[in-house]
């Protein structure tokens, strides 16, 4: 904030109810007084109703009377023409208007006049330096509630018995200072663990609030009242709607849920927008585009306005409808091109998805079925394995028979499959080729076939996953069929090839998937065909032509986060590292594998033929090596974090050490050369003083240090200096 100050003559905090925007602007007000010769005060606007009274306001903590006829503007103006002052405007929000014309007009008549101004709502005049105060982060939201909750029971100490409760806590009210202090008040009658139990719904537990203080700030549920009703009704509709999104939304979706209930379509934008204003919603930018976001608490605020209207079912299932029908629109379009996108979207909508299958189930029907499956892409091809497992057995448990469970059964079984849990895997599949037979239904049954033939690929039983692969083939053939799935069915196939030493087979497989995918844009199926290719190569002693292979593959599955993707690329590059006779890299990249695989499955599938190389691989190591310094190296790999242990792969070039400053070449610091950068422009010690807002002392300690730096005895000589760099 002192640096803002110094570069800016208005500058406003922004940030909802609670965040701490005022104690910021007083801390820093604090902290710079020295640097304004006629002081720093403080003024609060929180309770001016009138926004004719906000100059009369600014006058009375001014002290300056007049009770002339005078326009109480123009007495401000001359009051403040010729003062080096800084003026703190506090809770601007509700007067922001009055306050932005009062700003424009006093900026422009003194000169010597600095303003720091606190709101949910920027002012939105020239020269105006925003700066977006942040909820707490996780450590100093600690520290917070430690403290506050030792001032209300001094045996409170934060340690390792309540870390994780306090954390918790901390999370729950999204980390802003107002909604902890009340918490942690509260530890004057709750235990922690009953005040955590209660946090379900934040504000239950606070509304009853402290006594004293500023009644705005007595609960944060008033604190939040007062900033809902300081919306439009269309923001406040909005608000309420959009608290059935999690985590963040985009534009799109939220014209699509939240338009058409008291709220129209074009509305939304504008609407949303005054929300980014008051700092009731929170815009992110990301590579996809701006993102929005609600806090939880005033999430949990919206929500009970809306029970309150009898709202929130009917909200809800547009929710729900809105994400099915995008899920569904994704998987369609994963073939192709826009699959990093697709995965990036994914993620970010990860929240949104969870909160769409947590109300299927809740609500009944089929939609949780339909939409479990629908997102194989994601639990399958995005390193979701756990969580697709998770939704997936949920929703099986009561679907009943039909296509609908029958997609979820062989999406199941593949998911299943890849976490090595064979037997589950084989009952789904082999229930859902029961069905597809029964019924006719040729889609479930090719799916059914090729992930049962997986299985028995895994499994070691070659013979059969051969003849499965190959009727699964047929039968996508017969459909036309043509996606990720029936390119791996090609390259799994050619894996059972190469276990056979096959080789020629194999890569004759892998190059069709490889020209099936490149025709379409698709990746990620793609990189398989990619490692197979690698393996052939490494057997064929094709090191350097299988690293480079092995690479490329991991390359890709790491922007899609695909965990077995990426843990097979480095068996890989680590058993062709063995054959090359680097040992050490060997034992450094399978450490770093017996990780991922902890994340991902059974190691290796538990197959005789996966096993094998890996066995190898380990073997050459520790005769290399010698068994200590084998565990040495590989403890080394288990340490590395996942995009370490990639890095270190693909031979990524490690970061190396920070560029040089541009004026790396002269002795001065970055305030230093600004000083001097002043003086060459013929400021004196006191005017480079107030324009930096730092104490006249401190610029003449500046000045002193320049001339000493640079072997200099005048301020001629550092303002020549200065010149002959520019030029």
């Amino acid at each position: 904030m002192r640096r803002l100050l110094s570069e800016s003559r208005l500058v406003t905090l922004t940030g909802v109810g609670g965040v701490g925007k005022t104690r910021l602007a007083l801390r820093a007000a604090a902290e710079t007084h020295r640097a304004f010769r006629d002081g720093v005060w403080f003024v609060e606007l929180g309770g001016v109703t009138d926004p004719e009274l906000v100059v009369h306001t600014v006058l009375e903590q001014l002290g300056v009377h007049d009770d002339t006829v005078r326009q109480h503007r123009t007495v401000l103006v001359e009051h403040l023409r010729d003062r080096q002052m800084l003026l703190v405007l506090d809770n601007c929000e509700h007067v922001v208007e009055a306050t932005a014309k009062l700003a424009d007009v006093l900026l422009r008549s003194s000169r010597g006049l600095r303003l720091l101004v606190t709101s949910r709502e920027r002012l939105g005049i020239d020269g105006e330096h925003l700066w977006q105060v942040a909820p707490l982060p996780r450590a100093p939201a600690l520290s917070l509630f430690a403290e506050r909750a030792a001032a209300v029971e001094p045996k409170f100490v934060l340690g390792s018995q309540n870390h994780d409760q306090v954390s918790k806590i901390c999370a729950l009210l999204g980390g802003i200072p107002l909604a902890i202090e009340l918490a942690a008040v509260r530890l004057r009658v709750l235990t922690l663990d009953h005040l955590l139990s209660r946090l379900d719904n934040t504000f239950r537990v606070l509304a009853e609030g402290r006594r004293g203080g500023d009644p705005r700030h007595q609960t944060l549920q008033a604190a939040v009242d007062w900033s809902f009703h300081l919306c439009t009704r269309p923001e406040q509709v909005l608000w309420a709607q959009a608290s059935v999104f999690s985590g963040t939304f985009d534009l799109q979706a939220a014209e699509r849920v939240c338009s058409g209930e008291g709220l129209a379509h074009e509305e939304v934008m504008q609407s949303l927008t005054g929300l980014v204003d008051k700092s009731v919603v929170v815009s992110e930018q990301h590579r996809s585009g701006t993102r929005f976001r609600l806090l939880e608490p005033l999430r949990q605020y919206g929500l009970g306005k809306l029970r309150d209207a009898g709202l929130e079912q009917v909200m809800r299932q547009r929710h729900r409808d809105h994400y099915v029908e995008w899920a569904e629109r994704k998987e369609e379009e994963w073939f192709g091109p826009q699959q990093p996108q697709i995965f990036s979207l994914t993620r970010l909508e990860h929240h949104n998805l969870r909160s769409a299958l947590d109300f299927c189930f809740d609500s009944g029907g089929e939609h949780c079925v339909h939409l479990a499956g629908t997102l194989w892409f994601y639990w399958a091809g995005c390193g979701m394995l756990g969580e697709g497992r998770h939704w997936l057995d949920r929703a099986l448990a009561d679907a009943a028979p039909g296509p609908v469970r029958a997609k979820a059964l062989w999406v199941n079984g593949y998911v299943a499959t890849l976490q090595g849990d064979i037997p589950a895997a084989r009952r789904m599949l082999e229930e859902c080729r029961e069905y597809a037979l029964e019924a006719d239904d040729g889609i479930a049954l090719a799916y059914a076939t090729h992930r049962l033939a997986c299985t028995h690929l895994i499994g070691d039983d070659l013979g059969l996953a051969d003849t499965l692969f190959q009727e699964a083939r047929a039968l996508y053939r017969h459909q036309r069929t043509v996606n990720s799935h029936t390119m791996l069915a090609g390259i799994e196939l050619a894996i059972s090839a190469i276990f056979q030493r096959d080789f020629a087979t194999a890569e004759q497989l892998c190059g069709e998937a490889k020209a099936v995918g490149a025709a379409h844009g698709e990746l990620w199926a793609q990189a398989y065909a990619i490692y197979v290719l690698a393996l052939c190569a490494w057997v064929r002693g094709d090191f350097t032509r299988a690293d480079q292979l092995g690479k490329e593959c991991l390359r890709i599955k790491r922007t899609f986060h695909d965990l077995l993707g990426i843990v097979l690329a480095i068996e890989v590059l680590a058993w062709i590292a063995a054959s090359q006779g680097n040992a050490a890299r060997a034992a450094t990249l399978l450490g770093a594998t017996n990780e991922i695989w902890q994340t991902v499955g059974y190691p290796m599938f538990g197959s005789r033929y996966f096993g094998a190389p890996h066995g190898a691989c380990e073997s050459e190591a520790i005769s290399a090596l010698g068994a200590q310094e084998f565990r040495a190296v590989f403890r080394k790999g288990m340490d590395l974090e996942l995009e370490d242990a990639i890095a270190l792969a693909i031979d990524e070039e490690q970061e190396g050490p920070a560029l040089p400053d541009a004026d790396a070449s002269t002795p001065l610091t970055r305030r230093e050369r600004q000083v001097a950068d002043l003086i060459a422009g013929g400021m004196s010690n006191k005017e480079i003083a107030a324009r930096l807002v730092i104490a006249r002392r401190t610029a003449e300690g500046h000045v002193e240090r320049i001339l000493q730096k640079l072997g200099f005895s005048s301020r001629t000589q550092i303002a020549t200096w200065v010149t002959k760099r520019r030029n």
